[in-house]
């Protein structure tokens, strides 16, 4: 693996990652009115078209990150779910 997708592979990570302390937040809480629903479908459609670009360019480091993305994405949305009628 060269140095430049090692570089993609740790870049695709922090950004993935970001989303886990509003998940533990979240989960922390109880509490997810604050959480945007739009928000988190708008990325995961983005990041969907990452997938779909990553595997036409046989580029793992997109395509494992915004899988990995999307996961954490759905995540937040059934937390959304769960804790919709917490205030």
């Amino acid at each position: 693996m060269e140095f430049i997708d090692v570089l993609g592979l740790v870049a695709g990570i922090c950004t993935t990652s970001s989303i886990i302390p509003q998940i533990v937040k979240t989960v922390k809480k109880k509490k997810a009115e604050e959480v945007s629903l739009f928000m988190f479908v708008v990325l995961m459609v983005g990041n969907s078209l990452w997938v779909y670009y990553g595997f036409s360019k046989s580029d793992f480091a997109i395509t494992s990150t915004n899988l990995l993305s999307i996961g954490l994405n759905l995540t937040m949305l059934v937390l959304k779910f769960i804790y919709r009628h917490n205030k």
